[in-house]
C-alpha cells in the first residue's frame, strides 16, 4: 500500500514540475489545417531552402555554358632586357660584338571566336538547361517529401492528442470506479483486492498518459523544426482535419496521373534527353572547327633590322583558320559509343521506375481501402467494447462479475477507443500517400 503511494505521488509529481516547467517558457500556441501546415512546408522547411540553392546553381552553370558563344580575348605586356649580340664567323674564329638597345618591351592583343563546330556550343547550352529541369524537379520532389514528413509529424500529434484525451477520460471513468470500489469495500462487500487493482489500474493509465504526453512534446517540436517555426511553438492541429472529405478515384486514373506527374517518372524522362544530349556533344568532336582571329602587337626594339633600333613597330593581323583533329577518326567511336550505353542504361532504368511507381501506387490504393474498411470495422468494435463496459459495470455494481471482468472490460474500451482514433487519422495520411505517389500532393 505505501509503494503504491509513493508511486501516485511521484507521479503527481513529475506532471507537476513538467507543468511548472512549461509554463516558465513563453510559448505560442498556432492552429494549424492541412493547406497552412503545407503552406508553411514550402515557406520555411530548412531542407527545401537548401534544394532551393541547388536551383541557383544549375541556373548560374547555364551562364556558364553561354559564355561559350562570346569571343575570347587575351591582353599581354612583357619587359625584358636584351644582350648585345654576339656574331661569330662561320668557323667561330673571328668574333665581333654588335650593340643592341638593351631594353625591351611588347603589348599584345588577341580575340578569337568560334565560328562553327558543328553546334557543339548550342548542344552544350541545351544539355546545360536540361540540368537546370532536372534541378528543378528535385526541387519539387524535395517539395512533395517535406509536405508529407510534415504531414506525418502533424497526424501523429494529432493521433497523440487524441490518446491523451482517451487515457484522460478513461482515468476519469476508473477513478469512480474506484470510489464506487471503496464504497463496496466500507460496506463489506468487496474485498481489499479489488481496491488494490483499482488503483494500479488508474496508475498504470497515469503512466501512459505521460508517456503520450512526453511524445506529444518532442513530436512537436519536430513538427516545429520542419514548419520553421520558433521552437517554443505548440503546434495545434486542427479540429476540421478529421471532417474534410477526401474523394477517391479509380486505381487506373491514379496510375495515369503517376505517369505525367510522378517526380521519379519525370526525371528520368528527362534523364534520357540528357544522354540525347550528351551523344550528340560527343559527335560533334568528328566536325572541325572554324575560328576567327585577330590580333595586335606593339613592341619595342625593331630586331629586324641591322644594326637594331630602339623604337616601337607594331603588327596585326586579321583571319580564319580551319582545325580538326585527326585523333577523333579513331578515338571518338568508343566516346559515342559509351554514351549510347549510358543511354540504354537509363531506359532500363525509366521502366524499373516505371514499374516501382506502379507498385507504389497499387500499395497506396490498397491501403487506403485498408484503413477505410479497419476504420468501418474498428467504429463497430468501439461501440460494442463501450456496451460491452456498461453491461459490466452494472453486474458488477450488482455484485454479479467479480473485478477481473469490468477490468478487462474497461481495458477493451480503452483498446477500441485508439485504436479507432488511429484509423481515422490513417485514413487521411493513405490519401495523401496515394497523392503523393501519383505526383499530386
Amino acid at each position: 500500500m505505501q509503494v503504491r503511494k509513493q508511486i501516485l505521488r511521484g507521479l503527481t509529481c513529475v506532471m507537476f514540475l513538467s507543468g511548472t516547467a512549461a509554463a516558465q517558457v513563453k510559448q505560442d500556441t498556432v492552429s494549424l489545417d492541412v493547406d497552412q501546415l503545407f503552406q508553411l512546408v514550402i515557406k520555411n522547411n530548412p531542407t527545401l531552402k537548401v534544394a532551393k540553392e541547388g536551383i541557383k546553381v544549375a541556373e548560374q552553370a547555364t551562364q556558364v555554358a553561354k559564355n561559350n558563344q562570346l569571343p575570347s580575348a587575351n591582353v599581354s605586356t612583357s619587359a625584358m632586357y636584351l644582350g648585345d649580340v654576339d656574331i661569330f664567323s662561320t668557323n667561330f674564329k673571328t668574333h665581333n660584338k654588335q650593340d643592341m638597345p638593351n631594353f625591351g618591351h611588347a603589348i599584345g592583343v588577341e580575340a578569337n571566336q568560334l565560328i562553327w563546330k558543328g553546334g557543339q556550343v548550342r548542344e552544350t547550352i541545351k544539355l546545360s538547361q536540361l540540368q537546370e529541369v532536372v534541378a528543378s524537379l528535385q526541387f519539387t520532389s524535395s517539395e512533395q517529401q517535406a509536405r508529407l514528413s510534415a504531414l506525418g509529424y502533424y497526424l501523429d500529434l494529432y493521433k497523440l492528442h487524441n490518446q491523451s484525451k482517451v487515457y484522460q477520460q478513461n482515468i476519469g471513468l476508473a477513478e469512480v470506479r474506484l470510489k464506487n470500489i471503496n464504497s463496496f469495500f466500507n460496506q463489506g462487500m468487496v474485498t481489499r483486492n479489488d481496491v488494490i487493482r483499482g488503483e494500479l489500474q488508474i496508475s498504470n493509465l497515469k503512466l501512459a498518459k505521460l508517456t503520450v504526453d512526453n511524445g506529444i512534446l518532442v513530436l512537436n517540436k519536430q513538427l516545429a523544426v520542419a514548419l520553421g517555426l520558433p521552437e517554443n511553438t505548440i503546434v495545434k492541429p486542427s479540429e476540421g482535419v478529421l471532417k474534410q472529405e477526401h474523394l477517391v478515384n479509380s486505381e487506373s486514373s491514379y496510375q495515369d496521373l503517376a505517369l505525367d506527374y510522378n517526380l521519379n517518372v519525370l526525371l528520368t524522362k528527362k534523364s534520357l534527353e540528357i544522354h540525347d544530349s550528351a551523344i550528340e556533344i560527343a559527335k560533334k568532336n568528328w566536325y572541325p572547327s572554324l575560328v576567327a582571329f585577330a590580333g595586335n602587337t606593339l613592341q619595342r626594339p625593331v630586331t629586324t633590322s641591322t644594326p637594331a633600333r630602339d623604337m616601337y613597330f607594331n603588327t596585326y593581323n586579321i583571319g580564319v583558320s580551319l582545325g580538326f583533329d585527326l585523333g577523333s577518326i579513331w578515338k571518338n567511336e568508343r566516346v559515342v559509343q559509351h554514351r549510347r550505353v549510358e543511354k540504354l542504361k537509363a531506359e532500363a532504368q525509366q521502366n524499373e521506375v516505371k514499374a516501382f511507381v506502379g507498385v507504389a501506387i497499387n500499395a497506396a490504393y490498397v491501403k487506403h481501402n485498408e484503413a477505410t474498411v479497419q476504420k468501418n470495422v474498428l467504429f463497430t468494435n468501439r461501440e460494442l467494447a463501450d456496451e460491452n463496459y456498461r453491461i459490466m459495470e452494472n453486474k458488477y455494481n450488482n455484485q454479479l462479475a467479480i473485478i477481473l471482468d469490468l477490468i478487462d472490460a474497461s481495458n477493451a474500451k480503452l483498446d477500441a477507443d485508439l485504436q479507432y482514433t488511429n484509423a481515422e487519422i490513417n485514413i487521411i495520411f493513405a490519401y495523401y500517400k496515394l497523392l503523393k505517389e501519383a505526383g499530386q500532393i
